[in-house]
């Protein structure tokens, strides 16, 4: 029985063929780093690393390659921001919907003195913007916020929740693992400070790969969260205070920043319009069906254009961890259950500690693949 892959909320797959065949190139044909040689190679190997943050400027309409910080992936970039920016005694606001890259380490930095306080959200997940107002306190220096929930697939309003720290002079930092590469984005337009993005969900790249695109006045703010060598400037042992050298200390993951620059090609090829709206017939057609079937709670909003392809479901009356493994074993549908790592989520939407069984689509998701995922629903839900 082939397997249907409806995980796509955790990493993307299948890769486009021309992932897979860049690494291969580089690992083969290449081998160098860069800033440590001017021989042809380590030219080639530069190019396709400017190739590459040109890419994500053109994706997010956003100014400066040398301000497109490649990171090791979406949480250490938000490590890097939280860290970076919060000083003990400073105050920090997120929602009540944030994954664990951020709430783990704002805890961490609770320990040593920063503050925070959660945005209240509704049954859905969206935020209460009038509650947002009232959260801000003159040692506020952050607020953080995830894009579209892990969980219920939730599209917040960045560009609300952008004017209402305009207005108090906060910088707002953007977390779009959910978003991009479903959903256009504009750095410019949504007026942010920093927009973290991980390589392997929707920007269809390898794991171990994102980046930060980072305002230059929050970024010239901002401490280096992690120092090192970085091939330039080795006279001195201070870090560069230039960009991107300055957030990008140790030998950078080169294979996967060939295979990051070919899925952003792909991608650009297509069109993320053409991928949104792809993501929405999926997901018309998943809601449309899951809504009828009884005993099955589907959480997060009901219309489509409010949400990313992320559907998670409460099976009432049953173990989901069991739906999860007998969707798989016996129909080959491959979901994750449990809490996806958003405790907080699960506690706003009233599934904490129980989590649910999640299905999340993809470019490569097809309409069958949705088809067979809501018929072994029924099948399971009728026994």
């Amino acid at each position: 029985m082939p397997a249907i892959y409806l995980d796509q909320a955790a990493t993307s797959f299948p890769k486009p063929p021309c992932v897979a065949a860049a690494m291969t190139e580089y690992l083969t044909h290449v081998g160098a780093n860069v800033n440590r040689g001017v021989y042809g190679s380590a030219q080639q190997a530069e190019l396709v690393t400017l190739r590459l943050r040109q890419r994500l400027c053109e994706l997010f309409a956003f100014a400066d390659p040398t301000h497109a910080v490649l990171t090791p992936g979406n949480t250490w970039g938000l490590n890097l921001v939280l860290g970076g920016a919060l000083r003990p005694g400073d105050h920090c606001i997120v929602s009540a919907m944030e994954h664990n890259a951020v709430m783990r380490p704002l805890q961490r930095l609770a320990k040593q003195g920063v503050l925070f306080d959660r945005i209240p959200c509704d049954g859905d997940g969206f935020l209460d913007l009038a509650a947002l107002e009232g959260l801000f306190r003159p040692n506020t220096r952050l607020v953080v916020l995830a894009h579209a929930s892990n969980v219920s697939g939730t599209v917040q309003d960045a560009a609300a929740v952008s004017r209402i720290c305009a207005a108090h002079g906060v910088p707002f930092c953007l977390d779009a693992a959910q978003t991009a590469g479903h959903l256009p984005l504009s750095f410019r337009e949504l007026g942010l400070s920093a927009l973290s993005v991980p390589a392997h969900k929707g920007l269809m790249g390898p794991q171990g790969l994102g980046a930060l695109l980072l305002a230059p006045d929050f970024a010239a703010a901002l401490d280096p969260y992690v120092t090192g060598g970085t091939g330039s400037a080795s006279d001195s042992e201070e870090q560069p205070a230039y960009m991107p050298d300055k957030f990008e200390p140790g030998t950078p993951n080169l294979p996967g920043i060939y295979g990051w620059e070919a899925a952003l090609a792909f991608l650009q090829n297509i069109g993320v319009e053409q991928v949104r709206a792809h993501d929405l017939a999926l997901s018309r057609r998943f809601l449309a069906e899951v809504q009828t079937i009884p005993g099955v709670r589907l959480l997060g909003p009901t219309d489509p254009q409010r949400r990313v392809g992320v559907f998670s479901l409460d099976f009432a009356g049953r173990d989901n961890a069991e739906m999860a493994w007998r969707l798989e074993t016996e129909y080959g549908i491959l979901t994750r259950c449990g809490l996806h790592c958003a405790p907080a989520a699960h506690k706003t939407l009233g599934t904490f500690p129980r989590g649910t069984v999640r299905f999340s689509t993809g470019w490569f998701t097809t309409e069958s693949d949705i088809d067979a995922a809501v018929a072994a629903i029924q099948s399971l839900t009728a026994e």
